[in-house]
């Protein structure tokens, strides 16, 4: 039977429970994976939403209905089933998470083999054809099994390979999960590093009794800025709800935009490989390119978005790629992004520097001052666009359309762009060292923005 489904997004597929995905949804969701990708066996995950386990049941359920053996991980985090799917030899991957969306949503992430992204341009679309449509073709394999699957010391022993255990210092670390799923496998590696955590909203809880999970919120910062502060922390960590994003903070409490923490992580990795491709988006570029060109590295830019980040990684070959989001995708990792990997980097840089995180991005900052990402509601995004290109496009020495518009001057550029999933313009601006120039021009954009909105 027919059905309209409207969860479905450029990426992965979220909406509020029951009114826009529910069990019958997600049930349709697994017959269509197995129909289109033909897996033999699919292992799948799910974080602590309330709605998680029964939209999990139903995934499943259709998956076997389709002939596909479900290796079932339970509660984890995404880059799990990411992990899961390239070491294990699965097929594909599912997981059922709405990341740092309010407690009432929920959705799904879907890798196909070698933790592939399947996105609306690479099979989500097809999926959700066949989903509406219902009508699904008799099972190739007589009915699926589902039994539960547990990868977690292996990716636990995979983490490690990426830092030398003899270089991390003896840390005191705030570790915020958020009440998402990134506390497992915190508790998982203390006992093999040399950390102290203090523990911050700590217990996987899907109604968010402290807010939901996105460090992105200025107002979301302040509980993990406090407890640095009163614990006199070395560092202070904090995660969306399925621990595919790190944010970082230094001893002083203050929040280090991703931005600063992606040209740290590339020098990282050029320093092991000098002649590496580093992947990045177009949203903030002028620091990444200058650190990745005085290391000897070549730096790529594409569009943002995890899809188009991993697909571009894996024809450049690229190390490394990094989003201001707080994104961070590793070659090692099957070019997928994790929220654990970004961390034990940043504390071995600490070690084998002696410098806190303040030091080491504070000349960054101080060289290429930036906005960080803001957000304007508005009716029409593109007539928005066009009207901004047509005010200050005279005067720029370049424009580039990887994503979005970007206008380029002497001392300044800005990137602006419509959101994927929402009715969002984002703003953001930096300059040349003159953090006073990159403030104005960000208020004189945004009153344009205002004005046009």
């Amino acid at each position: 039977m027919h059905r309209q489904i409207d969860c479905f997004k450029a990426y992965d597929i979220r909406g509020q429970v029951p009114g826009a995905l529910d069990e019958d949804i997600a049930w349709r969701i697994g017959r269509a994976f197995a129909a289109h990708l033909s897996p033999q066996s699919v292992v799948i995950g799910r974080d602590m939403r309330s709605s998680s386990d029964a939209l999990s049941d139903a995934l499943a359920r259709g998956l076997n209905e389709g002939g596909v053996a479900v290796s079932d991980i339970g509660l984890c985090g995404t880059e799990e089933i990411y992990f899961a799917c390239f070491n294990g030899g699965f097929d594909g991957g599912v997981m059922v998470t709405a990341s740092h969306n309010p407690p009432d949503y929920n959705g799904m992430k879907l890798v196909r083999e070698g933790a592939r992204p399947l996105s609306r341009d690479t099979g989500l679309e097809d999926i959700r054809r066949l989903a509406e449509a219902g009508e699904f073709p008799a099972a190739a394999n007589t009915p699926g099994t589902r039994k539960p699957y547990d990868s977690r010391d292996a990716y636990i022993q995979h983490l490690l390979t990426y830092v030398n255990l003899e270089r991390l210092p003896p840390l005191k670390i705030v570790v915020n999960p958020g009440n998402g799923t990134a506390g497992a496998v915190l508790d998982a590696l203390e006992p093999l590093l040399p950390f102290e955590f203090i523990k911050l909203h700590y217990a996987p809880d899907g109604s968010f009794p402290n807010g939901v999970p996105n460090p992105l919120l200025p107002d979301n910062r302040a509980p993990t800025t406090e407890a640095i502060l009163d614990a006199g922390a070395d560092l202070g960590l904090a995660w969306d709800g399925d621990f595919d994003r790190c944010f970082a903070f230094d001893h002083k409490g203050r929040f280090i935009e991703g931005y600063y923490i992606v040209g740290l992580l590339a020098s990282a990795f050029l320093a092991k490989d000098s002649g590496a491709r580093i992947v990045h988006d177009p949203r903030l570029v002028w620091n990444t390119v200058d650190v990745v060109n005085s290391a000897g590295g070549t730096a790529v830019q594409t569009k943002a978005g995890h899809a188009f980040i991993k697909e571009r990684m894996r024809s450049e070959d690229a190390v490394y790629g990094g989003e201001m989001s707080a994104h961070h995708y590793f070659r090692n990792f099957a070019y997928a992004d994790s929220g654990m990997i970004p961390w034990l980097l940043i504390a071995e840089i600490m070690g084998h520097t002696g410098q806190p995180l303040a030091a080491l991005v504070d000349e960054r900052i101080a060289k290429f001052p930036a906005s960080g990402e803001i957000n304007r509601r508005v009716s029409d995004a593109t007539a928005v666009i066009a009207a901004i290109g047509e005010r200050y496009r005279d005067a720029a020495v370049s424009e580039e359309s990887v994503d979005g518009l970007s206008l380029a001057f002497d001392d300044w550029r800005f990137n602006l762009r419509a959101s994927n999933t929402e009715p969002l313009l984002r703003l953001n601006v930096e300059s040349r060292g003159n953090e006073d120039l990159m403030r104005a021009k960000t208020a004189e954009l945004l009153a344009a923005i205002d004005g046009h909105g």
